[in-house]
């Protein structure tokens, strides 16, 4: 009877030793099992993957000097992956004055009779009292019309996507989000309102940029017409096309399987001159060889909201 014990038992032994193990080894050694090859979450939703989003949108400059612009438009972007998108996005806008704007008008005064006399005497000749200078400060249209505006702008960009997961109220209400980060190309259209009217006729309305040698004297004839050493009456060369760069950073919160709410800040980089005015203090506004022009590169600070729609609607989900 001990004999057969022990036989089975050293038989038994001999089974365990050979059989295949439920587990294998992974290459540092440890124990692993099916889990190690399995994706970290079932069935997840790929709210983002493969999917064209359009996002009707509003957004407000934060950090403006002199006009707000405040505007609307569409964002059109296409995700590679959970991770990687292309896009997009344009916008129209409308300008306000700024608080900073409304403080400075109140100081400044109307025309003077100091540059009236002066605009009357140097415009096209030289004539007595004709000095080349005139006080620094704007009269009130001066400075409105030298100030530009943003009537368009938009960007074409590269989007990372690092994070997304879900957000739980109360243990009950679970919404899923996706933390996103932008940068590409930023274009903009500028617009002030002083065209140059050399010769102008006094009290016209668009008789402040009148200077057409802003900065340098001129010939008339035989006469010297002196450079006009105040600002206030130069183009502000503030206006047309300008491309530079775009950076930006939001988050989505889904509200359903293709609806999303898209809250972004956005950095629209270009050179511009927002005041029109000297900025270099050399006495008039356009290039100077050793100080350079009065445009500088800016930082335009936008925050948007819109409503992002995934398209398809249906969703994908994985295995």
């Amino acid at each position: 009877m001990r004999t057969s014990h022990l036989l089975a038992g050293i038989a038994g032994m001999l089974a365990i030793a050979t059989a295949t193990p439920a587990h294998a080894d992974d290459f540092l050694g440890n124990r692993t099992n099916g889990l190690a090859k399995d994706v970290a979450v079932r069935h997840r939703r790929l709210l983002v993957a493969h999917r064209l989003e359009f996002t009707p949108l509003f957004e407000t400059t934060v950090n403006a000097a002199y006009q707000s612009i405040i505007g609307g438009g569409a964002k059109l972007e296409y995700h590679i992956s959970d991770r990687l998108s292309i896009g997009v996005i344009g916008v129209g806008s409308t300008a306000v004055n700024t608080a900073l704007t409304n403080r400075i008008l109140p100081t400044l005064m109307g025309q003077s009779s100091q540059e009236a006399a002066y605009q009357a005497a140097c415009t096209n000749s030289p004539a007595p009292g004709c000095t080349g200078v005139l006080p620094r400060a704007p009269s009130q249209q001066e400075f409105l019309d030298h100030l530009n505006t943003m009537p368009i702008h938009g960007a074409a960009y590269l989007s990372l996507t690092p994070w997304y997961g879900k957000l739980a109220a109360f243990s009950s209400a679970f919404v899923a989000f996706d933390f996103y980060f932008q940068a590409g190309v930023s274009i903009a259209q500028l617009d002030s309102n002083c065209p140059q009217t050399a010769g102008a006729a006094l009290g016209a309305a668009n008789n402040i940029c009148w200077d057409t040698h802003p900065g340098t004297a001129v010939m008339n004839g035989a006469n010297t017409i002196p450079a006009v050493l105040d600002p206030n009456v130069d183009p502000p060369l503030n206006n047309g096309f300008r491309a530079g760069l775009y950076l930006g950073g939001g988050v989505h919160v889904f509200l359903n399987d293709f609806l999303a709410l898209d809250l972004t800040v956005r950095d629209y980089a270009f050179e511009d001159n927002p005041s029109g005015a000297d900025v270099n203090a050399d006495l008039f506004v356009g290039p100077n060889k050793v100080l350079g022009d009065d445009n500088r590169f800016l930082n335009h600070l936008f925050f948007g909201a819109g409503l992002s729609i995934m398209l398809p609607t249906t969703v994908k989900r994985t295995p």
